[in-house]
């Protein structure tokens, strides 16, 4: 049988990973901070720290839980400034989700180990196609009544994003279904907003979540050749 590596290391990163990835960084903040691109530094640094905290996640990385507090923390900043009241909200949602996947993917499998990737349960399924649309309709009167710049599309993927995120969070395979959906709405949202450069990298998380459900799939198909079952629970 194929010898599986522990979840938390199974995908150390390789140095010339780390090295370009660092590179391409330091290199946009630079040209941000000096004004040679005409994006702001904290939407540029949404954007680094936002694309390192997604390839991540489809390397099955445990590190992308504290870059994604770091991302959502500046993200709070630049769509509160920008009237998306309902993403503003959702990035203080996904700091405590951050340190909560953190805790889980090291320990939340069974006996406290650490966590494998699995499905999500029959009834987690219908309770999210009954749950998102139901959610969704409640939020869009309190984000007008907060005078948000696009409450329609703002909940839905408000809503889409918690769901997804707690997913993930639990290692669910599902999790990359749901931000295939929301990040091809958040695209569309942030081009009308002004934001290209976040836009970029929403097409670029869609491009991930791409990688990652079939990165993930993989890897259940491993585990499925070492005599593991994929786990089945709720979320």
């Amino acid at each position: 049988m194929p010898e599986l590596q522990d979840p938390r290391v199974r995908s150390s990163l390789k140095p010339a990973e780390v090295a370009v990835g660092l590179l391409l960084g330091i290199t946009l903040l630079q040209a941000s901070w000096f004004g040679w691109i005409a994006y702001p530094f904290g939407e540029t640094l949404g954007f680094v720290t936002g694309a390192w905290c997604v390839y991540l996640v489809v390397r099955e990385h445990i590190w992308n839980f504290p870059i994604t507090i770091l991302s959502s923390s500046v993200y709070l900043v630049v769509f509160f400034e920008n009237r998306l009241f309902g993403d503003a909200a959702l990035q203080i949602v996904y700091v405590i989700l951050g340190f909560h996947g953190w805790w889980t993917w090291l320990h939340g499998g069974a006996g406290r180990a650490a966590l494998r990737i699995g499905f999500a349960s029959p009834r987690a399924r219908a309770a999210i196609l009954l749950g998102v649309p139901a959610a969704t309709v409640v939020l869009i009167p309190v984000l007008r009544a907060a005078k948000g710049a696009a409450p329609p599309l703002d909940s839905l993927t408000t809503v889409l994003s918690l769901v997804a995120q707690y997913l993930l969070n639990r290692k669910r395979i599902e999790n990359w279904i749901l931000w295939i959906v929301a990040d091809s709405i958040y695209v569309y949202l942030y081009i009308i907003r002004g934001l290209q450069l976040t836009a970029i990298l929403y097409a670029v998380f869609l491009g991930l979540a791409v990688a990652g459900f079939l990165s993930w799939r993989r890897i259940m198909a491993e585990q499925h050749g070492a005599g593991m079952k994929p786990e089945t629970a709720a979320p």
